[in-house]
């Protein structure tokens, strides 16, 4: 009788005298398992990142956009103040300007803000101070804008010309100090357009030189993203009626002057695309899988064709049909373990690798290297059914006149 330790010993010496087919029969189990870790992996540090990227975007915000011109004033900004469950508000204009340092003139985006909006959209400096209501020629410039759009180097007390053209033509040149620069930003997603590549003023200043008394949309702040969405609704319920937007219409986006979002829908919004991208990621992996325990099928096949003869002699000696079925899935679940064992060391080397280079989170769940190396043995143990069970019903007078 056989038992499972001298299974593994004659196991062992196999895979040593056929090395080369050792090799080949555990490359499809490494590359599945690395596929499927690696992937699997990077699907978690997708939606890791996509959350980041929200959460660092604002504090519990809710955006409102005018979808047109001339539409949101003072009077809506109270209006939202006034909401409950509103704890801060900021109003935001855009407009493309050219600003001039040391004779160097660049056409970039200058946005009009309160206060406010340091806190709202959890803007982070990395010298000087914000902007203040109270202030009017100063401006709080993005990284990039400080080092690396100009000739030199902008530093805080340093003065940059700005240059607007109003809607009649004229263009209007006021000199901006810079009080603070805004420290660099690894997100994309900021619904305010606040990043590396933005110059803010405050929005009195930006109106008064436009002569202009309208903005392009309001940050606000709720007092809980838990209660986010609640809120949000508040404030689409009392814009909607301020606008005369029909009751029955107000779940009808397109019927309304305005369009209205929030932090947790934004969040639901990136969760669903990150999952969507693990879902590939994941069906990418387990396609690599398949196609790894059908090689090792393969080759164990091969094996079992190549070891007639010795099969023979091993039943002629007294080994079972379950003797020998035992040998040949103990050396395919072994060959799997150590196929999975690389394979984990691959693919976690592999997913830190592209984490690194994309600047996301290193993310690797402890239960995601256990279901790895669980995986590995499962198709190693399904993957070398059919063949142990082959050899194990070989005749023995048959298998000792194989040549």
């Amino acid at each position: 009788m056989v038992n499972i330790v001298q299974s593994m010993r004659i196991a062992a010496g196999s895979i040593r005298s056929a090395k080369m087919r050792s090799i080949l029969t555990t490359l499809g189990i490494v590359i599945g398992v690395a596929a499927v870790i690696a992937n699997v992996s990077l699907g978690a540090s997708f939606n890791q990142y996509f959350a980041d990227v929200s959460l660092n975007a604002g504090t519990n915000y809710i955006a409102v956009f005018g979808k047109e011109p001339n539409l949101l004033y003072e009077n809506e900004m109270k209006l939202i103040d006034n909401t409950p469950g509103i704890v801060g508000i900021s109003p935001f204009k855009d407009k493309s300007a050219e600003v001039t340092y040391y004779s160097i003139s660049k056409h970039i985006k200058v946005t009009g803000i309160t206060e406010d909006m340091e806190e709202i959209a959890n803007i982070k400096l990395e010298d000087g101070a914000f902007l203040d209501d109270k202030d009017k020629y100063v401006t709080v410039i993005g990284h990039d804008i400080a080092y690396d759009k100009f000739d030199r180097k902008i530093s805080t007390q340093n003065s940059i010309d700005i240059t607007f053209r109003t809607n009649d033509g004229n263009t209007i040149t006021r000199k901006f100090k810079v009080k603070g620069i805004i420290e660099e930003s690894k997100e994309s997603f900021i619904p305010s357009g606040i990043g590396d590549n933005v110059i803010l003023i405050p929005v009195s200043t930006l109106n008064e030189i436009l002569g202009e008394n309208d903005y392009s949309a309001f940050l606000a702040m709720s007092s809980s993203l838990d209660t986010i969405r609640e809120t949000d609704e508040k404030v689409d319920k009392r814009l909607g009626r301020h606008f005369g937007v029909p009751t029955r219409d107000m779940d009808n986006n397109d019927a309304k002057p305005y369009f209205i979002s929030n932090q947790a829908e934004d969040l639901d919004s990136l969760g669903q695309l990150s999952d969507a991208l693990a879902a590939l990621l994941i069906s990418v992996a387990l396609i690599a899988l398949i196609v790894g325990s059908i090689g090792i099928m393969n080759i164990m096949l091969v094996t079992v064709t190549e070891r007639t003869r010795e099969i023979g002699i091993m039943k002629s000696l007294g080994f079972t049909n379950s003797n020998v079925l035992l040998l040949f899935i103990v050396e395919s679940i072994v060959l799997s373990v150590i196929g999975g064992l690389l394979g984990i060391v691959l693919g976690v080397t592999g997913a830190y690798g592209v984490q690194m280079v994309m600047g996301m989170p290193p993310v690797f769940p402890v239960e995601l290297i256990l279901i790895g190396f669980s995986v590995s043995v499962i198709v190693g143990l399904i993957a070398g059914v059919y063949p142990a069970n082959k050899a194990a019903k070989m005749n023995t007078v048959d298998a000792l006149r194989h040549e």
